[in-house]
């Protein structure tokens, strides 16, 4: 079965209050979008397609070839930037798959839950639902008696009693392909924002006695989507909690992870310890038996087995096995330090 993913990047994100677009912005050393890509990679068996519109040419030019980009304008809303890839899609593929490219935490493991609750559903759509206390502004998802999804609404024309609904929407969902196209033409204009949303597909499906179908998810960190500089920040907290608790589980001792920052792509081998305020960044590789920090900061660095990094930045170098460095020492791009050889400034 052919499955697509199309992942809306439109959006100005005019409270980031950035010059970059923001789905650019980084989360744990990769810009967002580098993070949807991924997810979806795991669920999908085709090129995805990305919805741009402002900062369209800065963000085309980061996807380059791992997606094909098509272009919204004007920005007319979720169901209007679905549209633009038909030409691209229709007939072409079986299941497409929707989401949010300011994402980040969006896991690949939901999204391909997402899309086997589809395969298993007889009508046209399945959604991503979490259950939780706090709102944070999602359509309240309302159920039929028999369980499936009967609508979204929107938490700003939300009843007092639906608003009462723990079940939200998250954003993401999973369309038959040739369900989808006829929909979106028969979503009705926001009469308050002249706006076509992707949401009233749901409701479209449940009026024409379709059974839409629901994933609910386990962990509410995954639904957060960024629009201002406080979210990206939440973002980085709970990406880097993830990144560190999987070094970890792989036999990395951190004495505080609060005070560890470690990018995605760093490899750290067992028994390596990271002392606090340590910074680990790009395409870093530590091997086993280390002792890294604290107030320590690593770019692009290559450090062996059994060596101390003791308050001392590495931009590019390379340790070998047995190196004591620090404190307060520097090596910039292409230093070697061999096997044994100790560099610091109180030696």
């Amino acid at each position: 079965m052919r499955v697509t993913a199309i992942l809306l990047a439109a959006g100005q994100g005019t409270r980031m209050k950035s010059s970059l677009p923001k789905v650019l912005h980084s989360v744990a050393g990769k810009p967002m979008i580098w993070h949807a890509l991924q997810a979806i990679s795991q669920s999908t068996t085709e090129k995805p397609i990305v919805v741009v519109g402002h900062g369209a040419d800065e963000v085309k030019k980061y996807l380059g070839d791992s997606a094909s980009p098509v272009l919204q304008e004007p920005q007319l809303g979720t169901g209007h930037a679905v549209m633009q890839a038909e030409a691209l899609l229709k007939g072409k593929t079986d299941l497409v798959v929707v989401c949010y490219s300011d994402m980040p935490l969006l896991r690949g493991e939901t999204l391909q839950k997402l899309v086997e609750t589809q395969k298993n559903n007889k009508g046209p759509v399945s959604m991503l639902t979490v259950v939780s206390d706090d709102p944070r502004g999602f359509g309240r998802v309302i159920r039929k008696a028999d369980g499936t999804v009967e609508a979204i609404v929107e938490e700003y024309v939300a009843t007092e009693e639906q608003l009462q609904i723990k079940e939200l929407n998250v954003g993401g969902y999973c369309f038959d392909a040739n369900w989808l196209w006829d929909a979106l033409r028969r979503i009705p204009k926001n009469p308050k924002k002249g706006e076509y949303y992707l949401t009233d597909t749901v409701e479209l499906a449940s009026r024409d006695n379709l059974p839409v179908q629901a994933t609910v998810m386990d962990d509410m960190e995954e639904t957060i989507g960024v629009n201002t500089r406080v979210h990206l920040s939440e973002c980085e907290t709970a990406m880097r909690r993830r990144i560190n608790q999987q070094h970890m589980l792989n036999g990395v001792t951190m004495i505080d992870p609060a005070s560890t920052y470690i990018e995605i792509g760093v490899s750290i081998g067992k028994d390596t310890v990271i002392m606090p305020n340590t910074y680990l960044h790009g395409k870093t590789e530590i091997g086993e038996g280390n002792v890294i920090g604290p107030n320590s900061i690593v770019y692009d660095s290559k450090i062996g087995n059994h060596c101390k990094v003791l308050s001392s930045v590495m931009e590019g170098a390379v340790l070998e096995d047995y190196v004591d460095m620090g404190p307060f020492a520097r090596l910039r791009k292409g230093a070697h330090l061999g096997k044994s050889c100790p560099h610091g400034e109180f030696w």
